[in-house]
């Protein structure tokens, strides 16, 4: 079991992020099933999480960062390595390479791609 951070992105323009702990993180669990835990249970049970950011329909996790790696330069999220860093539905996590202080991004992946191809800050 491992603690991994989650950065909740509502909305990439205006950096609208919220970043929570998730707590025993079992790594042989699926990314679906990952998913689906958050959405379902922690969301719902973490304390400090406005309305918005619970409601939010996220449908796809981007590693962001890992204890002892580099962090994009990009405040919002990392816009490269999308291959290697969008985890897979049904590979476990330790197949993606998910370790103990991983940092995760969770947000949707359409609004991902519209500023992907135009990555420009409002605020």
């Amino acid at each position: 079991m491992v603690i991994i951070t989650l950065r909740l992105i509502r909305n990439f323009e205006y950096r609208s992020i919220k970043t929570i702990p998730i707590r025993d993180v079992d790594t042989s669990l699926t990314v679906s099933s990952l998913i689906t835990r958050v959405l379902d249970q922690d969301l719902k049970s973490i304390a400090g999480i406005p309305p918005p950011f619970r409601t939010h329909p996220y449908d796809t996790l981007k590693i962001s960062h890992q204890a002892g790696s580099f962090k994009a330069n990009d405040i919002v999220i990392n816009l490269e390595g999308d291959e290697e860093l969008i985890l897979s539905g049904e590979k476990t996590l330790d197949e993606c390479g998910v370790v103990a202080e991983t940092e995760l991004s969770f947000f949707v992946m359409d609004q991902y791609l519209k500023y992907k191809s135009n990555p420009e800050k409002k605020w």
